[in-house]
């Protein structure tokens, strides 16, 4: 394998039609008789982690282990309900997905991975529910880190183990939709593509100073020209040195 492509799943991969969101609000009402907790936080390329953990800040609660614990299982039983309604806006498959995976897991020099900020089962529920979570064979989640900015050395491990094999940084491609795709992908050397079918437009990810901005993945060719000519760095990948989590 030559390159490991690590891929965000909300606005990215599919859009959900807000069901993370609405489950999330639930396991509020159900652990903590809180309505509406997410309201004035900021979802969009963040952790579950670390979404959980303002939100309750901002309602007085200190987000210790065992709140964590009961919060992530509320918010992934829920959201197996919630995935199954229509939602509101968008629940789909974006653009050129369905084209591209096969195309990518097809090739030799290729690994897929995940790298988001859902809780992983959270992550499964999602995925599987548009018949995408089998592409995946492993990836880095909102479960590892609450910084979205330490994931990337969490699914660089995860590939090694589960038989991928062993990628430098430079030879990671991250491709998500907001700015925070990017940056974590920037934060150890991997190249960042930039896609504009989530909540940020394409001036927006521009600003990010991201090498790469797509209106969308419909283009399966182009993305493979693309990944052919991605920069790449035989560097051997640091260590994943885990994180702190309370």
């Amino acid at each position: 394998m030559s390159k490991l492509v690590l891929f965000d799943i909300d606005g990215t991969l599919v859009l959900t039609g807000g069901a993370g969101i609405r489950a999330m609000n639930r396991a509020g009402e159900a652990i903590l008789g809180l309505s509406n907790l997410l309201d004035g936080v900021p979802v969009a390329g963040r952790t579950d982690w670390i979404i959980l953990h303002d939100a309750l800040k901002n309602a007085g609660h200190d987000l210790d282990e065992a709140l964590f614990v009961r919060m992530r299982d509320a918010h992934i039983e829920f959201l197996r309900e919630e995935i199954l309604q229509p939602g509101q806006g968008v629940k789909d498959v974006m653009p050129g997905i369905r084209e591209l995976l096969p195309a990518l897991q097809s090739r030799d020099d290729v690994a897929l991975g995940l790298l988001t900020g859902n809780f992983e089962e959270a992550a499964r529920i999602k995925l599987g529910h548009f018949d995408l979570w089998d592409y995946f064979r492993c990836g880095a989640f909102g479960d590892d880190a609450a910084d979205r900015n330490q994931l990337v050395p969490f699914a660089v491990d995860r590939a090694k183990a589960c038989g991928l094999g062993e990628f430098a940084f430079g030879d990671v491609i991250v491709i998500g939709d907001t700015p925070s795709d990017v940056a974590c992908a920037r934060a150890v050397g991997a190249v960042p593509v930039a896609v504009a079918t989530g909540t940020y437009s394409l001036d927006a990810l521009r600003n990010t100073g991201a090498p790469i901005v797509l209106e969308d993945l419909s283009d399966t060719e182009g993305f493979l020209r693309i990944l052919a000519e991605a920069p790449g760095s035989r560097t051997q990948p640091a260590r994943n040195a885990g994180s702190d989590r309370f």
